[in-house]
C-alpha cells in the first residue's frame, strides 16, 4: 500500500513539474499579495490631499493650517478662493479634505467669549483616507480648544493638567495596523492557497480527460485520495512556513507563544481545508468551475473570520455561524499565539471547535471522495 500511494505522490509531483505555476501561484503568489498587504498597511497615512479656504487671512488662521501640517496627515495645503473650487475638486476625487476658515475666526479666537467655529469638508466617498484626517482635525481641535480655555481661566498649563488618565496597550504596543492585518491575511491566504490546490486535484485530471486512466489502476480509491492530498499538504505547509516568515522578519510580526504548537494546529487546519478542497474538487467538472467555487467557498469563510468585521457586532444567528467556519477559529487561534503568546489554556476552545470541524468535514470528505471514485 505504501508503495503504492508512494507512486502516486510521485506522479503528482511529475504532474506539478509541468504545471510548474500552480505551485509557484502558491508560493509566491500568496507571498507576494501577503507582503503588499504588510507594507500597505504598515505605513502611516501620509500626503492627504487638502484645500484651504482661508477668509480670514490672519496670523491666527495662518497658525491654523500649519498646525495640520504639522500633523504630518495632509501635505502642503492648497489655497483656493471660492467654494467652487472645493466642490468641483471633491466631484473629481482630487482632494481628501477642505478645510474652510470664517472671516471672523481671529476675532472670535481673541475674544473673552468668542465661539470660533471651522468647516472641515471630508471626501467620504474614500473612508480610510477620511477617517485619518478627521483623527487628524479632531486631535487639532482639542488642542486648541485647550489654549482657549487655559488662556479664558488664566492657568498655566501645569495648573490646568488634572486627571491624566494612563493607557496601556497590551499585544500591539504601537497599535500597529501591520500586527493586525498580516497575520490574518496569512491566515486567509492559507486558506485560499490550500483550497485551490486541492480542488484542482481531481478538477485537472477529468479536464485532461486522465482521471479514467488513474481510475484503472491498481489503487484503491482510499491511495489516491491519500496520494493527491500528500503534495497539497507538503506545498501549503511550505507555504504557511514562507509566509510566517516574511511577515515576522521582514514586518516584525512576534511569534511570542509557542512555535511548535503554532506548527502541529497549521498543520491540523490544512488538513481541514484540504478535505473541503477535495469536495470541490470531484464536484468540479472543469478546473475554471473549481477556481469558482474556491471563490465562492473562500469569500463566505472571508466575511465571517472577524477579519473584515468583528463578529461579536453581528447578528446572533450569524455568530452562532461564524463558529462552524474553521478560517474563524484559525485566525483566533492564529493571533492568540502570534500576537498574545497565549498557549492550550486559553485557546482551548477554539482548537476543540477546529478538531471538531476537522473531524466532521474529513468523514464526510472521504466518504464523498470514495464514492465519487467508486
Amino acid at each position: 500500500m505504501l508503495k503504492r500511494i508512494w507512486s502516486l505522490i510521485i506522479k503528482e509531483f511529475i504532474h506539478l513539474r509541468s504545471d510548474w505555476w500552480l505551485p509557484a501561484f502558491m508560493l509566491i503568489g500568496g507571498a507576494s499579495e501577503l507582503l503588499a498587504v504588510a507594507w500597505a498597511t504598515s505605513r502611516p497615512i501620509t500626503n492627504l490631499p487638502l484645500m484651504v479656504f482661508d477668509q480670514s487671512q490672519t496670523a491666527a488662521s495662518r497658525a491654523l493650517v500649519v498646525g495640520l501640517e504639522n500633523t504630518n496627515t495632509f501635505a502642503s495645503p492648497q489655497p483656493v478662493n471660492d467654494m467652487q473650487t472645493i466642490q468641483a475638486a471633491m466631484d473629481r476625487g482630487q482632494v481628501s479634505a477642505a478645510l474652510v476658515i470664517p472671516p471672523d475666526y481671529a476675532e472670535q479666537l481673541q475674544s473673552s467669549t468668542g465661539k470660533p467655529n471651522l468647516l472641515m469638508i471630508l471626501n467620504g466617498s474614500e473612508s480610510t483616507p477620511a477617517q485619518a484626517a478627521n483623527r487628524a482635525v479632531q486631535g487639532l481641535a482639542r488642542e486648541i480648544d485647550q489654549r482657549i480655555l487655559i488662556g479664558r481661566l488664566g492657568l498655566s498649563d501645569e495648573q490646568f493638567s488634572g486627571f491624566n488618565p494612563s493607557l496601556r496597550v497590551w499585544f500591539n504596543e504601537n497599535l500597529s495596523e501591520a500586527l493586525y492585518t498580516t497575520p490574518a491575511e496569512l491566515g486567509l491566504m492559507l486558506e485560499f492557497t490550500t483550497l485551490l490546490f486541492a480542488a484542482l486535484a481531481f478538477s485537472r485530471e477529468r479536464e485532461l480527460g486522465t482521471i479514467e486512466q488513474l481510475l484503472v489502476m491498481p489503487f484503491s480509491s482510499l491511495e489516491i485520495i491519500i496520494g493527491k492530498s500528500i503534495p497539497v499538504i507538503i506545498v501549503g505547509f511550505a507555504d504557511f512556513l514562507l509566509m510566517l516568515g516574511m511577515i515576522h522578519f521582514a514586518f516584525g510580526v512576534p511569534v511570542r507563544g509557542s512555535f511548535l504548537l503554532l506548527l502541529v494546529l497549521a498543520f491540523g487546519y490544512l488538513l481541514v481545508e484540504l478535505g473541503k478542497g477535495l469536495v470541490l474538487s470531484v464536484i468540479s467538472k472543469t478546473q475554471h468551475q473549481a477556481f469558482l467555487l474556491v471563490l465562492l467557498v473562500g469569500m463566505v469563510d472571508f466575511m465571517f473570520t472577524g477579519y473584515a468585521a468583528p463578529v461579536e457586532s453581528m447578528p446572533k444567528v450569524l455568530q452562532w455561524f461564524a463558529n462552524v467556519i474553521p478560517a474563524h477559529h484559525w485566525l483566533t487561534i492564529l493571533r492568540g499565539i502570534a500576537l498574545k503568546g497565549a498557549g492550550m489554556d486559553v485557546l482551548w476552545p477554539n482548537v476543540l471547535a477546529l478538531a471538531i470541524l476537522g473531524i466532521v468535514i474529513g468523514t464526510f470528505s472521504l466518504q464523498f471522495v470514495r464514492k465519487a471514485l467508486d
